[in-house]
């Protein structure tokens, strides 16, 4: 899955870590960045890091939006960063749920996180390297989706502890900013 030679990756989760956390975001012009997100991500890119954004949308699966719909946040969140100077060299999401939703979008997948399928894809089409390369995120999910690998886990917990039963990240962080700063000491 590593290419060698390839540019090291800061993966985010969306929603809660970049975002705030909207059961189900359906309306682009509820789409709201967390406070200082866009610096956060900024920094990253002036210390050559691509930021890839990997997203559970299980809203899709659901009926609760559509892909029109999702290519519309997806857009606003890429403008808001924008004007914080910051952006995303790509973003990879997946719309299935093994239990929910209609047809080809209810289905186990090699894309929902924790499975790699998203990371897969990111590495082969940006030519990234995971050895150096971090995955930040709020849920169990995002840390287990290092789990194997040579990434590096930051969880964003805002009360500083880690739900009993999950894997340990390697650094909690109650925002991504601080995330970023644990990030960039490395």
């Amino acid at each position: 899955m590593t290419r060698r030679g390839g540019r090291r990756a800061v993966f985010l989760d969306r929603d809660g870590t970049l975002t705030r956390q909207v059961e189900y975001l359906a309306d682009p012009a509820a789409l709201c960045l967390l406070p200082g997100a866009a610096a956060a991500v900024r920094r990253l890119n002036e210390a050559g890091f691509a930021v890839v954004l990997l997203t559970n949308q299980s809203g899709v699966a659901r009926g609760l939006l559509d892909e029109p719909t999702l290519a519309q946040i997806h857009g606003r969140l890429c403008e808001r960063l924008r004007h914080g100077g910051a952006t995303l060299a790509g973003i990879y999401y997946c719309p299935h749920h093994p239990d929910f939703g209609e047809g080809a979008y209810r289905r186990r997948c090699d894309c929902r996180k924790p499975a790699r399928g998203m990371l897969e894809r990111a590495v082969r089409d940006l030519g990234l390297e995971l050895k150096g390369s971090f995955v930040v995120g709020d849920s169990a999910c995002d840390i287990e989706l290092a789990a194997g690998t040579p990434l590096r886990s930051v969880r964003i917990a805002r009360h500083g502890r880690r739900p009993a039963g999950e894997r340990p990240a390697d650094h909690v962080a109650p925002t991504l900013a601080a995330a970023v700063d644990w990030i960039l000491a490395r």
